[in-house]
């Protein structure tokens, strides 16, 4: 072609492009000014989805998952009223009750808050060393524990396989086929030092996920645990006698321990003294159940009013909350941390040291909460459960 005719047509081919979108000569000239801005859009979309991952917040739940209602379902349900939280899976423990029913009672959850998408992941079964045999004898000697969990009376001749008709329907969905301690190993790999291990149960799956990978603590972004009594102001039967004793740790002292004493990158502890501070009083229940969503909904079938006796404290939701919102938390103590594994009076206590007094051994040291913003609590609790569930289907 012709050189003329090359400009010709080019000239009629700007001309029409000037035409169409209105440009004129100056305008023409900032656009192809702006070459090298828009040569940069790639980049600042790549920043934009790297900010937008960095904002979602991993997590496993591993909980003695007793229900319908209780503290150890609105735990639960904290993590998935949570739009900025990826609940990656939830790992069962025996604790609270017997394994394959707190799974019964999580996955009924999932269904009714339209969550099925997150799997269930059966764990252990019993504590590593402790038994009911064992424990029954040591009350004898040493007196009894106020509360048993799944060996309490009446739930003892039971199997941790049996399950009865649940109060809110058994669940239609199953359990995942993969155990809780390999998955919760296959996590944290998956995603390295950005999935926090929330334990609110005893810490039995969380121990021999250890054992079982030595790296799992330190591919771990955290460690947030519901556990331990350090010296709570109650008049409580449990403690007011006996105030080093809570139940997570008494249930299963060496899966504590190994737990505490490994190479997490940090630990944070919401104990028995900061969680007598909090109520599930009528200010939040009313503030939700003001809403019909479906968490609504759900706690308005199954908390019963007037919430009353060790049901009334918000033991596993503060850990949550606390996880979410750290200003919560007003005042820790910082100190080293870790569970009596001998097999007498004070077997699964919770011992502290601080720097100056800890025995030379290898101890992590634990950021203690021990004073809550009860009501930054309160408005938390209301916002997250009058909300609809994010991701519902």
């Amino acid at each position: 072609m012709p050189a003329a005719l090359r400009s010709r047509s080019g000239s009629r081919f700007s001309q029409s492009v000037r035409n169409i979108c209105g440009f004129h000569r100056g305008a023409a000239y900032a656009f192809y000014d702006m070459k090298p801005v828009l040569s940069l859009i790639p980049i600042f979309i790549c920043i934009l989805l790297g900010t937008l991952q960095a904002q979602t917040r991993y997590v496993i739940a591993d909980q003695d998952s007793a229900g319908p209602g209780g503290s150890d379902m609105r735990a639960l349900m904290v993590f998935l009223q949570a739009p900025e939280v990826e609940l990656l899976g939830i790992t069962v423990v025996t604790g609270d009750g017997w394994r394959d029913e707190e799974m019964a009672h999580a996955l009924r959850l999932l269904e009714i808050l339209g969550r099925s998408d997150v799997r269930v992941y059966p764990g252990a079964t019993h504590p590593l060393w402790r038994t009911r045999e064992w424990t029954s004898l040591a009350s004898r000697m040493y007196g009894k524990a106020a509360w048993l969990g799944a060996w309490r009376e009446g739930s003892q001749d039971r199997s941790f396989d049996k399950l009865a008709p649940l109060k809110e329907g058994n669940p239609t969905t199953k359990p995942a086929e993969e155990d809780a301690t390999h998955f919760m190993i296959r996590m944290v790999h998956a995603h390295p030092h950005q999935v926090t291990i929330y334990g609110a149960g005893p810490l039995t799956n969380i121990a021999l996920a250890i054992e079982l990978d030595p790296q799992f603590a330190e591919l771990a972004q955290e460690l947030v645990i519901m556990g331990g009594s350090i010296a709570p102001h109650t008049q409580e039967k449990e403690w007011v006698n006996t105030p080093r004793h809570e139940f997570n740790f008494w249930f299963d002292p060496e899966a504590a321990s190994v737990v505490l004493r490994a190479p997490w990158h940090k630990i944070t502890q919401t104990t028995i003294d900061i969680s007598l501070q909090t109520r599930i009083d009528p200010e939040i229940l009313d503030g939700v159940l003001a809403s019909h969503s479906a968490a609504a909904e759900y706690l308005r079938k199954y908390v019963q009013r007037p919430v009353s006796g060790i049901g009334q404290f918000a033991w596993d939701e503060l850990a949550a909350v606390a996880w979410l919102h750290p200003d919560i938390i007003r005042s820790e103590r910082y100190v080293y941390v870790d569970v009596s594994t001998d097999h007498s009076s004070n077997y699964g206590d919770t011992l502290t040291w601080s720097d100056e007094d800890k025995p030379e051994i290898p101890l992590r040291k634990v950021h203690v909460q021990m004073d809550a913003d009860l009501p930054k609590l309160r408005e938390a609790l209301v916002r997250l459960f009058a909300a609809p569930t994010p991701r519902a289907r």
